[in-house]
Parts: structure tokens; C-alpha cells; sequence
């Protein structure tokens, strides 16, 4: 009889060890899948969190150099020469400046909060970019253009503004006005005319924890114009930082190279880094799940693979007559173990099969709810924080600036459970793999079969 035939009928035959085996094989499938599905959709969700952040590399500070030098907390400055140098990189979409000084408003304006300098009423401070349209605020929407444009690299070298709406109400500006602005230095006489570019809206009302500043009167100017305004020694604007946006977050190593090849010494004090803190907070629930199920994955097949072996050992012990039997009549001991294969294959893909058919469903309910209770607990540790005490950075506390969460970046607390091809492909070798692996051990066993033994003694 034709060892395929002889299969089916052993499996029909032996009903209770057969469904045995299908349950047995049903549930490793349906984990094992449910991990690989888990797996594929948080890597899908980090994706598109990749993309929804951009590759933002940010030229700022170096808090460990700063603090361990021995210099004291002088804040490092690079020129916007040397920014531009490396904002020119083929790898850079766009980049931004990023500075800030005191400024006054001069001519009869008035700002809107308290001054930030008791003897001069209406200072306050001044934003200087390169692009408006980059800064984080305006980026995620948070500040929204309400009138008027926005600051580009064509009003470099122009004295233009940005103000608040509630800046501009209280002194009736509209885009186009002109308004004066005094330098920080109370000692220097001169101002300068600037027009007002746009307004926008911030919908904060709460003071600037370190500087103490109303929302409301915070000006947004190009980098040069502020430099000019507070007359900066040789004509050099200086800047805090810059933000480069890449066109491809893999190319930031080769960025990062690139920048200290144009910057050289003037990169000291200074560290290039991406934007991976956003995109920590917002895929670590997801990462965590990920690990979990895959480790639960590895755990179940290796379980599965040693259950099936052993099942498929006792099975070979109770049919020792029957393989005696077939090897007296001459039947090959490769085709007896081929027949072992052919049914725990066969029952191994009718368990994918139906494992295929449950295991969407069931995992996209799972890893909603892991996946949901990871980001409130992060969510939860977000809200806990709590910035310095005003008019401090924290450092001298033992604090740590770079703790505190990110705005807009969210937790993912969801995630989209897909079916695909290659998600078929490794369970089907996997399982297909684990069928096989366990009739490895009682394959060896039915090699040693002796018929006359078997016949004669029964064993």
C-alpha cells in the first residue's frame, strides 16, 4: 500500500491522538503568528512615527562638556557662517537658525505680560530663525500663522517680526506695520524700524519657566536682523544652535562627518544629535510589546517543537508492532519514516491554516490592549514630570534637562495587525520546520527497528 494512503488512514484511524497533535500544533501556530504579526505591525507603527517626526538632527549644547570642563555654564556660540557651511551638506533638506537676546519696544508699544527687567517696562525677549515655518512650534502646529507670512531665507538680511496676537492687539498692529525695537543693552541709544512680517497665535498662557516671559510677547525675527539690532562685534551673527532636516534619517552618520569636516574647532562644546528622543517616546510602549512578544514567540516554538517530539515519540513506541509488521513485508524504513513525516505535516498545515483564519483577529485585539496599557503607563510618567523651578535649568539640582517629555510626540497606544505574505512565509516555515524537527528524534528510533525482534518478542 502506498505510504501516502497509509498515512491518511493512520490519522483517521487514531482520531483522538490526531486531534491531540492539531490542538496542540493550532495553539503554537496561532502564538507563534501572533508574535511574527505583533513584530511586523510595531515595526510598521515605528515607521510611520519615522516619518511623522522627520530626521530633525539638532546642533546644540554638549550639557556633559558644558558642566565637566571646568568652565563654568558659559553657553557656547557658533556662527551662522559656519552653520551655513554646513547647512549646504546634499544631505540636508533644510536647516534653521536658533538664537535669542533682549529686546524693547520702543515708539509708544506696550507688552502684554510682566517685564522681564523691572527699570525697563517693556522688555522682553526676541526668537532669531532662519525659517519660521522650521521651529518645532510651528512645525507640529501648536503656533498657527494667523495673518501675514511666515519668516523664510529670503528675509535674511531684512528687519522683519513676528508677533503674538495678543501682542499685536494690544497695540493695534496689522502685517505691514512698522514698529520700533531698542537692543538688550540699556546702555546703547539705538533702535531700529522693523515690519511686521505676520502674526501668529501661541496658545500658551503660562510664563517661560527659565526666563520668566509672557507667551504673548515673545518676537520671532530673522538671526542677522537680531544680531544687527544688538550690534554683535564684527559683523558675525552668533547662534545658540540650528536644526538640519535630512532627507534620509539613515544618512546621519555620514551628516554628522560631514559637519565636523566644515566646522572643525568651532563644533567644541557643541553635539549633533537626531531626533530620536521624540520617537523613543513615542514607540517605546510599542518596543516593549515587540520584546515581549518576541521572546514569548521563541519560547512557545521551542515548547511546541519538544511537545510534538514527544507525542510523536510515544506514538512510534504504540505502533512498534505495526512498523515490525510493514518492515518484515519488505517495506523500506525510509518510506515508514516518511509516512511519520507526511502525517504530522499534514496535521502541522491544516493547524496554519486555521491558525491563519484566528490569529488576526485575535492579535490585533491583544496587541491593542498591550500596546494601550504600555503608553498610558508612559503617558502617566509624561504627565509626572515636572519642569525646574522658575528662573533655573535644573543642572545645579541634579537634574536632568534632557528628561522632559517632548510635545507632540505621544505615545503610540494603537497599532494595525496585517496578514501578509511574508508574515504566511515564516509560519509556514516555522511550523512546517517544527513538524519536521519533531519527527527528527523518532525517526532515529524507527532506524534501529529490528522486525524480527518486534515480531517475535513485541518489541
Amino acid at each position: 500500500m502506498n505510504f501516502l494512503k497509509r498515512a491518511g488512514l493512520s490519522l483517521w484511524a487514531r482520531k483522538g491522538r490526531t486531534l491531540v497533535m492539531l490542538a496542540t500544533f493550532l495553539v503554537m501556530s496561532a502564538m507563534v503568528l501572533g508574535g511574527v504579526l505583533i513584530d511586523d505591525a510595531t515595526a510598521r507603527a515605528g515607521e510611520q512615527a519615522k516619518r511623522k517626526i522627520g530626521a530633525d538632527v539638532t546642533l546644540d549644547m554638549d550639557m556633559d562638556a558644558l558642566t565637566g570642563g571646568g568652565g563654568g555654564l558659559q553657553a557656547p556660540q557658533i556662527s551662522a557662517d559656519i552653520v551655513d557651511k554646513i547647512g549646504a551638506s546634499p544631505l540636508v533638506e533644510s536647516y534653521n537658525y536658533d538664537s535669542f537676546n533682549g529686546v524693547e519696544l520702543t515708539g509708544g508699544s506696550k507688552i502684554v505680560g510682566k517685564s522681564m527687567d523691572p527699570s525697563r517696562p517693556n522688555f522682553t525677549l526676541a526668537m532669531g530663525v532662519l525659517d519660521s515655518r522650521l521651529m518645532p512650534d510651528f512645525a507640529s502646529g501648536k503656533w498657527k500663522l494667523l495673518a501675514g507670512k511666515p519668516l523664510t531665507a529670503a528675509d535674511k538680511d531684512r528687519d522683519a517680526v513676528l508677533v503674538e496676537e495678543r501682542l499685536a492687539k494690544k497695540n493695534n498692529l496689522e502685517p505691514g506695520d512698522k514698529i520700533r525695537l531698542g537692543p538688550n543693552d540699556p546702555g546703547s541709544k539705538g533702535t531700529a524700524e522693523f515690519t511686521l512680517r505676520g502674526i501668529y497665535r501661541d496658545p500658551s498662557d503660562k510664563p517661560d519657566p527659565e526666563y520668566m516671559q509672557f507667551p504673548a510677547d515673545r518676537l520671532i525675527m530673522p538671526s542677522h536682523a537680531l544680531s544687527r539690532l544688538n550690534g554683535e562685534q564684527g559683523g558675525s551673527t552668533r547662534l545658540g544652535g540650528a536644526t538640519f532636516k535630512l532627507k534620509d534619517p539613515a544618512t546621519f552618520g555620514a551628516f554628522r562627518s560631514w559637519a565636523r569636516k566644515q566646522a572643525g574647532s568651532a563644533l567644541d562644546g557643541f553635539e549633533l544629535g537626531i531626533n530620536d528622543k521624540a520617537l523613543q517616546q513615542m514607540t517605546g510602549p510599542m518596543s516593549s510589546v515587540s520584546s515581549s512578544a518576541t521572546v514569548a514567540m521563541w519560547l512557545i516554538g521551542v515548547a511546541g517543537a519538544a511537545v510534538l517530539a514527544l507525542l510523536v515519540t510515544l506514538a512510534v513506541k504504540q505502533r512498534h508492532k505495526e512498523y515490525g509488521v510493514l518492515l518484515a513485508m519488505g517495506e523500506k524504513k525510509g518510506k515508514v519514516i516518511a509516512q511519520q513525516a507526511v502525517e504530522i505535516v499534514a496535521v502541522a498545515a491544516l493547524a496554519i491554516g486555521l491558525s491563519c483564519l484566528i490569529a488576526e483577529p485575535l492579535t490585533q485585539s491583544a496587541g491593542n490592549a498591550l500596546v494601550s496599557g504600555e503608553a498610558a503607563a508612559e503617558r502617566k510618567k509624561i504627565n509626572s514630570w515636572t519642569p525646574p523651578p522658575p528662573g533655573r535649568t535644573g543642572v545645579d539640582q541634579g537634574l536632568d534637562p534632557n528628561d522632559q517629555p517632548v510635545e507632540g510626540a505621544d505615545p503610540i497606544d494603537e497599532i494595525t495587525v496585517r496578514l501578509d505574505t511574508g508574515a504566511l512565509s515564516t509560519i509556514a516555515g516555522t511550523g512546517l520546520g517544527i513538524a519536521l524537527l519533531a519527527t527528527a528524534i523518532p525517526a532515529a528510533s524507527v532506524l534501529r527497528l529490528n522486525p524480527k525482534t518486534i515480531l517475535t518478542k513485541g518489541k
